[in-house]
């Protein structure tokens, strides 16, 4: 016969087994409800970001190098630096190119007068052709006379004889006129003084030595700030040798090292967001995709991979996407090149190529700062032709 303890012990087993299945069925919702998160968030958000922070600040380094031979006597700006556009880095020692200058403007002037004398020759020489002419028709006319005298026998045969020798002396006269003149005519023939050839080839050296002496002065060819110095006073310097560098920090962009499995919904135009770690998350940039690199980084390298050849290990390659920065941004949180980013890319909008499609319609980068030296140079041609030259028709025609 059973006791009353015997019949209470059973009715107290399920419990646990009912709290078991209770945690699993929690355990398993949130798990459902995790997994349902999680794949919402990817359809909604995550499949159309994209995000690295394999990505530096990149910019344009401008290397100031000189375009002639010269020694360094002037250094107008060191590291750190700002310059702007048109101001002088570098000053050479001028005298050498000063002497140079002044033969070439020597030479021109010379030539000038030179040509000059060519015109004066022709109109000389037509004066002369004028006179053998009439002295010409002088002969043959004294020739026609005694050969008509000579005929009726009024005259002897020497006489006829001395002025048929006149009239050919006379016409070799005229001959000879004509000839110099063509020849000197040759030499001016179509051209006024500042286009004749000899003078138009003193201008290209005079052109050249002006040149070379105001490559004498090395100045900056963009607004920047100076970097990578290495240049110093009294070093002798040849054409190529690296000085300095200009570096505009306001025209800087993003290089993105993107994983190639992560440029399939990428396209040109697409906003980007940049954090630098300089400035943390505290500072955001916006951007847009610029270009997508045509290579990956590994095929450009120095020394590229050579899959072909011993074990094969497959790397997942990376290509470069250049971001666009606005320069207002930079103005309060400037950046600098090399600084470590991360990018995120917004993938919604689809309507961008892949890649460029048509081709630059001007220069991506231009500058001004050298457009004075020939103008310069050839208002000094002019001015010391007009100085060299006659004042009369001979500097007109």
């Amino acid at each position: 016969m059973a006791t009353p303890a015997d019949t209470s012990t059973p009715s107290a087993a399920p419990e646990p087994s009912r709290k078991r299945k209770a945690w699993l069925l929690g355990l398993l919702l949130v798990v459902l409800l995790a997994g349902a998160g999680a794949w919402a968030w990817y359809s909604l958000i995550g499949r159309w970001h994209e995000s690295t922070d394999d990505a530096y600040v990149n910019g344009n380094v401008v290397e100031i190098t000189p375009l002639v031979t010269g020694t360094v006597t002037s250094i107008g700006a060191d590291d750190g630096d700002l310059v702007h556009a048109g101001q002088v880095l570098l000053q050479f020692d001028p005298a050498d190119s000063e002497v140079a200058l002044q033969a070439a403007e020597a030479k021109l002037a010379r030539t000038v007068r030179q040509v000059r004398g060519l015109y004066s020759n022709v109109d000389s020489l037509k004066a002369q052709l004028q006179t053998r002419q009439a002295e010409l028709q002088k002969a043959r006319q004294n020739y026609n006379r005694r050969k008509v005298l000579a005929d009726s026998g009024a005259i002897a045969a020497e006489e006829i004889s001395h002025a048929r020798d006149d009239l050919t002396v006379a016409q070799a006269a005229v001959n000879s006129a004509q000839q110099q003149l063509n020849t000197s005519t040759a030499l001016v023939d179509d051209t006024v003084v500042s286009s004749h050839p000899e003078v138009m080839a003193a201008a290209a050296d005079l052109r050249q030595a002006y040149l070379d002496h105001a490559r004498t002065t090395l100045v900056a060819p963009v607004t920047g700030y100076v970097a990578k110095r290495t240049v110093q006073l009294g070093q002798r310097l040849q054409p190529g040798t690296a000085t300095m560098a200009v570096i505009p920090l306001d025209e800087v962009w993003i290089d993105a090292n993107f994983k190639e499995t992560q440029l399939r919904d990428m396209r040109i135009g697409q906003p980007v967001e940049i954090s630098a770690d300089l400035y943390g998350s505290e500072v955001k940039y916006s951007g847009t995709v610029d270009s997508l690199g045509a290579g990956t980084g590994s095929a450009f390298a120095l020394l590229p991979a050579q899959n072909a050849t011993g074990n094969w290990i497959k790397i997942v390659q990376r290509v470069p996407v250049r971001v666009h920065l606005s320069p207002d941004q930079l103005k309060d949180h400037p950046l600098r090149i090399g600084l470590s980013t991360v990018v995120e890319v917004d993938l919604h909008d689809q309507s961008g190529p892949a890649l460029a499609q048509q081709p630059p319609q001007q220069a991506s980068y231009t500058t001004q700062v050298y457009d004075r030296q020939l103008v310069e140079a050839d208002e000094l041609i002019a001015r010391l032709i007009h100085q060299n030259s006659a004042t009369g028709k001979t500097a007109q025609r």
